[in-house]
């Protein structure tokens, strides 16, 4: 049996290439896309290619603390909510840290103000990579940013 790192039902994720450190993202295997906290999404083109700009709270329950990003845009695809309703969400692929563990990750874009968690990790993203216990939380602990970049430009990860 191959061994597979433990996630609980919430764990901290950074997302380097968006800045952010740290944001904490409910483990959902009863979603199939995972979704990013994102306000003020703007489309605009660089370098011939479709790009967005947007914000995030990054912080529950902070809304005075906001933090801008970019990303190239991957899609834009019909999204329903856990309350049955349809949404058309921009798609962004990004690079994401959860314990010792590196991936890319499609994100769907959505306002989660009102929701408990900024962001939600779908089973997609997770893949075959990990178990979830859901009576555990923060498994993986907090990510280290810094460690995560030393290994990357070792090319250890």
């Amino acid at each position: 049996m191959i061994d597979k790192p433990m996630l609980g039902w919430r764990e901290w994720v950074a997302l380097p290439e968006l800045k952010l450190a740290k944001i904490k993202a409910k483990i959902d295997t009863g979603a199939r896309s995972s979704a990013l906290h994102a306000f003020a999404i703007e489309p605009y083109r660089k370098g011939g290619q479709r790009w967005l700009m947007f914000a995030i709270h990054p912080l529950q329950k902070r809304c005075d603390v906001m933090i801008e990003c970019h990303a190239p845009i991957k899609d834009r695809r019909l999204v329903m909510d856990s309350g049955g309703h349809k949404q058309r969400r921009y798609v962004i692929e990004t690079q994401l840290f959860l314990g010792q563990s590196v991936i890319r990750a499609e994100m769907t874009l959505t306002n989660r103000d009102s929701m408990r968690f900024r962001m939600l990790l779908g089973r997609t993203a997770m893949d075959t990579r990990f178990i979830v216990d859901p009576g555990a939380s923060y498994l993986q602990g907090k990510p280290d940013t810094l460690e995560y970049q030393r290994l990357l430009e070792r090319g250890k990860l």
